[in-house]
């Protein structure tokens, strides 16, 4: 039955209502639920019960299959249930039923444990088998079962055997009554039962049946076919501990769940398993129990209970016991109950004493929680850093107010992250630091103006509603009427013919991006739904009134507004105006088509140079290990060359002269001038066999050491390889999302944005080039002070006090910087290799380093060439002598290369 919630789904019943209508009006209409047989009274309950049989929170229970509605699993539970049965054997079904009937068992896994172990010998008439015959398993069909004598001879023979079978269903009657007679009474033990009726006594004539062959190719051996062809249709005796069966057929999985389908028990305190109705009727299973039966159950119901009551006898008696107990005797009794107590605290604390010392003495693994890493004084006296360096704050621009460095930070790293989809050539935020300081109008800067045709240019594939801000500007209330000085009125009529065609003006780059500021307001009208939420910069830009410089401070006295437009009035905004505006303008730009294009572009590029980047690892490593082979080559055939067959020769030439020595003894008529003649043939044949073998040494090592170099070039040019795939897997990560570099041992995140989306670390001809040339440290996110808050109280805080300073300690989410090279090594050389957040961090840094260090320092290098620039470019033909020529500043001379597709 399908459960819900681990309880078994019961069926309504009728309610009594209709049972007494089914007499008085038996054409009464109902509602019937056919897939479960229940009836309702009314709709209301038929669709009440109907939707929750369709929430999938059911579970199949032979299964275990969850997640479906009630019909699913019940549907399920069906087909297993006749997917076993099909496969149980027949033969087997009613002696087991037999079997676990009445059996008091509490739980069902001790019950199928006990019918396995008592039939996984047993075979009975025309059962399904496998016959093992030497080493090959053959099918058989069991065709008559030999009963062993229960008597043995007095000579110690084996009993003889009868037959109790034959091929009649009378005898297959007789077969089922009188074999393994006193198998189904589980409550003898399995060790009476075999000293009785042993079932490795039990002989069996088996008929070897022919297997149906399999579609397809015939996957057995020549000799396992000339076997199975030998024993086909054989008949033989044989015994159980040749014989087995199917375990698709018969196992305890298998036997669990025959069993768990067929019986059923009672939620009453040892309750019998009992054999369902309908099942007992078709197997012949006797549904009334036994007078015997039911006696030795209710004996058993009453030990239980029995046993329950002791338990709660034994709670509740020293209680009643104490009161009865006489002065004397209770005083006493306290007294040794006080010395049981001191003993069990005195116990107690020896114990937490040792657990504690063990727990000391247990060796920590690193790395672990940074947390619980502490820097020892044999570490500190080896010079192990115990305060971090204190980063900075002023110099991170736009700090003040919190919360403009973020926006700003924001904006400049999306600007050059996606500068190929926005037609924009990278730039530093020193550079966009400048340009948004930059407040003449002439010149003007032509950085500011690229960034936002741009981010026009873009925003004009996003679906906006026209005049959406002007519209909530007149639905303000009389007291918002005043705004920066400007009345709504004078606001929304000054605003109503500016910028109302900017989604087809044309902004040409060869022509300076004229007219962008006109665009920038129609834009700001159209794409914002409130413009009352963005800062003053709404109001000192859009209404194209030019405000004097000193009413922008409260002052009761009215100001008076001068006609400007939206081009004078733009580089006279603060600053923070002019971040909100570009922030403002990047958060739209992101749900634009072209940003999401590019987006799905990266994903495809990373997932094209992660399969790349395996196979030149593969290849690497099979380059690495030929050169090892290569080497172990050399070093055998130089071990060789050194050990020593230069003797070889000589020994041929002794021979040479004992064999003319020899002949000189027998042969006297032999001259000496031949035997010299001979010695000198065999010494120049040596001579030149070892030259010889000189050569073709040399030419192998030759060849090798030319094969050592060509396999360093190529490791060397996959190395290089392998380098340039983690600078573009950083920049097309860095496109699809920017993660911080890692945290410290107190969550601070440290954040370095160089080389990402279209910025690249290295320039053409290996240049360094660099996005912000810092590191960057970010207070801990609002879920990491929780973290560090549910740790022991004072004790982080004064961690972080020691370690980093009251200066240093940052806030949630608050900003500093490591700007100087000796920062940056400080703060590395401070990180603990044994916490788990700061090694990675780390290795991190580590992996990176040869583009951070570089990057830094190039930075420092142009701010010092950009500090001298004044005094170098300074005019002696003004009067003033304080005055610069700004147009040769670096952010004044950048030029937007990619800007040639943009009309």
């Amino acid at each position: 039955m399908p459960t819900c919630r681990r309880k078994r789904v019961l069926l309504t019943e009728p309610l009594p209502s209709l049972l007494k209508a089914l007499k008085s009006d038996p054409n009464r209409d109902v509602y019937y639920l056919a897939k479960t047989g229940e009836i309702f009274d009314t709709y209301e309950g038929y669709a009440a019960r109907m939707s929750f049989y369709r929430l999938k929170q059911f579970q199949c229970e032979v299964t275990g299959r969850s997640g479906l509605d009630y019909f699913q699993a019940l549907e399920s539970e069906q087909l297993e249930a006749r997917t076993m049965h099909s496969r149980f054997p027949e033969q087997l079904k009613p002696a087991i039923l037999k079997a676990v009937q009445w059996q008091v068992m509490g739980r069902l896994d001790h019950l199928v444990e006990a019918v396995y172990e008592r039939y996984k010998d047993r075979y009975f008439h025309d059962e399904k088998i496998y016959v093992d015959i030497q080493g090959d398993k053959f099918v058989a069909r069991v065709m008559e079962v030999f009963l062993p004598q229960l008597n043995t001879k007095a000579n110690g023979e084996s009993p003889d055997l009868a037959p109790v079978a034959s091929t009649s269903s009378s005898s297959h009657e007789n077969d089922q009554r009188i074999s393994h007679q006193i198998h189904g009474d589980l409550k003898i033990s399995a060790k009476e039962v075999n000293a009785a009726d042993d079932p490795t006594k039990y002989l069996y004539k088996a008929q070897i049946l022919e297997e149906e062959k399999p579609e397809g190719r015939d996957k057995h051996t020549a000799s396992t076919k000339e076997a199975r062809a030998k024993w086909s249709g054989s008949i033989m005796e044989v015994r159980c501990n040749v014989m087995s069966r199917d375990r698709l057929a018969f196992s305890k999985s298998i036997l669990r769940r025959f069993i768990r389908d067929c019986v059923d028990r009672d939620a009453a305190v040892a309750s019998p398993w009992t054999v369902k109705p309908p099942v007992a009727a078709r197997y012949g299973v006797d549904s009334v129990m036994p007078e015997a039966t039911r006696q030795g159950v209710e004996d058993i119901k009453k030990g239980e209970m029995q046993k329950r009551k002791k338990v709660w006898g034994d709670k509740e008696g020293p209680v009643k016991k104490q009161k009865k107990l006489s002065a004397a005797r209770e005083e006493k009794a306290l007294a040794l109950e006080k010395e049981r107590e001191a003993e069990k605290l005195l116990a107690k604390a020896e114990a937490e004493r040792q657990a504690a010392e063990k727990k000391k003495k247990k060796p920590v693994r690193y790395p672990t929680e940074d947390l619980d890493v502490a820097l020892s004084e044999k570490e500190k006296k080896a010079g192990m850093k115990v305060r971090r360096p204190t980063p900075s704050r002023t110099p991170l621009p736009f700090n003040d107010p919190r919360g403009s460095f973020e926006s700003f930070l924001m904006a400049w790293n999306f600007l050059v992250i996606y500068g190929q989809p926005l037609h924009l050539s990278t730039f530093t935020l020193d550079e966009l630091e400048h340009a948004i300081r930059h407040s003449l109008v002439e010149p003007p800067c032509q950085l500011i103006a690229e960034i936002h045709a741009s981010l026009i240019y873009n925003l004009r594939t996003v679906t906006f509603q026209r005049h959406s801000a002007v519209m909530a500007l007149m639905s303000t209330s009389d007291k918002d009427d005043d705004k920066s000085g400007i009345t709504i009125e004078e606001l929304t009529t000054a605003m109503a013919d500016i910028g109302n065609n900017w989604e087809r003006t044309p902004l040409r780059h060869s022509e300076g991006r004229e007219g962008w500021e006109e665009s920038l307001v129609g834009c700001l009208k159209d794409v914002s739904r409130d413009l009352v939420g963005l800062p003053d910069s709404a109001a000192s830009l859009d209404p194209t009134f030019h405000q004097h410089p000193t009413s922008r401070v409260s002052s009761p006295v009215p100001t008076k507004h001068q006609p400007s437009n939206p081009k004078q009035c733009y580089p006279t905004l603060p600053s923070e105006d002019k971040i909100a505006i570009l922030a403002f303008m990047c958060n739209v730009a992101v749900s634009s088509k072209s940003i999401h294009t590019h987006m799905e572009a990266c994903e495809e590029e990373l997932t094209s140079r992660r399969k790349e980047k395996i196979e030149l690892n593969r290849a690497r490593k099979a380059l690495v290990e030929a050169r090892e082979a290569l080497l172990g080559e050399n070093k055998e055939s130089e071990s060789t060359a050194n050990g020593g067959d230069d003797d070889t020769p000589m020994n041929e030439l002794s021979e040479l002269s004992d064999v003319s020595t020899s002949e000189n003894s027998s042969e006297q008529g032999i001259s000496s001038k031949k035997a010299t003649d001979l010695r000198r043939k065999a010494q120049s044949q040596a001579h030149a066999k070892q030259r010889e073998a000189a050569r073709a040494k040399a030419a192998s090592m030759k060849q090798a050491m030319a094969e050592h170099r060509r396999l360093d070039e190529e490791i060397n040019k996959l190395e290089r390889r392998l380098e340039g795939i983690e600078r573009e897997f950083r920049q097309l990560l860095g496109s699809v999302r920017v993660k911080p570099m890692g945290k410290d041992r107190f969550y601070n995140r440290i954040w370095w944005f160089d080389g990402m989306g279209s910025a690249s670390l290295l320039g053409s001809g290996g240049i360094v080039q660099y996005g912000t040339g810092r590191l960057f440290i970010q207070g801990p996110s609002v879920f990491d002070q929780e973290i560090l808050d549910r740790r022991e109280e004072g004790d982080v805080h004064a961690r972080r006090l020691e370690e980093e300073g009251e200066e240093g300690m940052l806030g949630v989410g608050e900003w500093a910087v490591y700007a100087d090279l000796e920062e940056v090594d400080e703060f590395t050389a401070w990180l603990n290799p044994k916490g788990n957040r700061e090694l990675a961090l780390r290795n991190t840094l580590a992996r990176w380093w040869p583009h951070i260090v570089p990057g830094i320092r190039k930075r420092l290098a142009d701010l010092n060439n950009i500090a001298k620039l004044p005094e170098a470019r300074r005019s002696t033909r003004v009067k003033q002598s304080g005055a610069t020529d700004i147009s040769r500043a670096p952010y004044m001379t950048w030029t937007n290369r990619k800007a040639v597709s943009m009309s």
